[in-house]
């Protein structure tokens, strides 16, 4: 039978384990796959711990597998899916987990691969990538405006200053001393973290800022709406949505649209989107890849890359 990264029940890391599954079989709209890569992300960890996304609905049937994306082989497609033929090599969100040999994607969150793009690199887009591809169309800024990232260091954050300079805007990015290079790397102004960097925000944008895209939530978001004139350029991927409310701003609203995914791949093939993926882990070491992006110090993007 075939493996699963599972979570057996809400908890902590204690819950985790490596399992043997049935093969799924794809529902009308799905497509399964034989999992090549898939991405980690903190919504993943969360998960485990009970958080649902705005609008799920709905009790988890345990074990659940790990995984919001992957990219891997069709197998078989469900009833009413067209478009895609056993063979293709594919990406998209996952219907059932992505941390296992086989994968349920949902059909219309599922674009062709592109052969310039690897398996690890899909993997990564449709989660990280599509959030920060959503949310910058949302902002709707025109080129040669300014916006500022909170949280630039990480998966979404470094997906953001990329796309965010292929889209014509000057990016100053929001994120720890220890991650100035990496930041600067993506062409974005690195501004540090910590007490004050609101003020040293101000020093690097002395015109302004024109948009925040916020990842971070909390004391750092009420610091940076106190840098913009129009607060309805407030946006947040980083803390709930009464809390960007109250100051005038909104939540990041995703797409989930198999356009977004072929958008964010084109990027990747012209050059402008490096998914940055530093970490690849085989399923067996899962856990250990989780770790890494709970402990919230993680530099780019974690994928466990699944033997074919």
């Amino acid at each position: 039978m075939p493996k699963a990264y599972v979570f057996t029940r809400y908890g902590g890391p204690e819950t985790e384990a490596l399992v043997e599954v049935d093969r799924p079989r794809p529902g009308p709209g799905e497509i399964l796959v034989a999992v090549r890569a898939a991405g980690v992300n903190p919504v993943d960890w969360k998960q485990r711990t009970g958080f649902r996304r705005p609008g799920e609905s709905g009790e988890r049937v345990f074990p659940v597998v790990f995984g919001n994306e992957a990219a891997g082989v069709v197998e078989e497609v469900g009833e009413g899916v067209t478009g895609f033929a056993v063979g293709d090599a594919v990406f998209g969100n996952t219907v059932a987990g992505g941390y296992a040999r086989y994968a349920l994607l949902a059909a219309a969150v599922t674009a062709h691969k592109p052969a310039g793009v690897s398996y690890a690199d899909a993997a990564t887009l449709p989660v990280a990538a599509a959030t920060a591809y959503d949310g910058l169309r949302q902002l709707d800024l025109p080129a040669g405006a300014t916006v500022l990232v909170t949280g630039a260091g990480g998966g979404v954050g470094g997906a953001v200053a990329q796309i965010a300079r292929a889209f014509g805007l000057r990016v100053v990015g929001v994120a720890s001393q220890g991650k100035k290079d990496f930041v600067e790397s993506l062409g974005a102004v690195h501004v540090p973290s910590g007490p004050g960097w609101d003020e040293r925000a101000r020093a690097a944008a002395p015109d302004g800022v024109d948009a925040v895209y916020d990842l971070v939530g909390g004391e750092v978001l009420t610091q940076a709406a106190g840098l913009l004139a129009d607060r309805t350029k407030l946006i947040t991927a980083g803390a709930p949505q009464q809390d960007v409310e109250a100051l005038g701003g909104s939540r990041v609203v995703r797409a989930r649209t198999a356009a977004v995914l072929d958008a964010l791949a084109d990027l990747v093939v012209r050059g402008d989107l490096d998914p940055h993926v530093t970490r690849t882990f085989p399923l067996e070491r899962a856990g250990e890849a989780l770790r890494g992006v709970e402990d919230g110090h993680a530099r780019g993007k974690a994928v466990i890359e699944v033997a074919g």
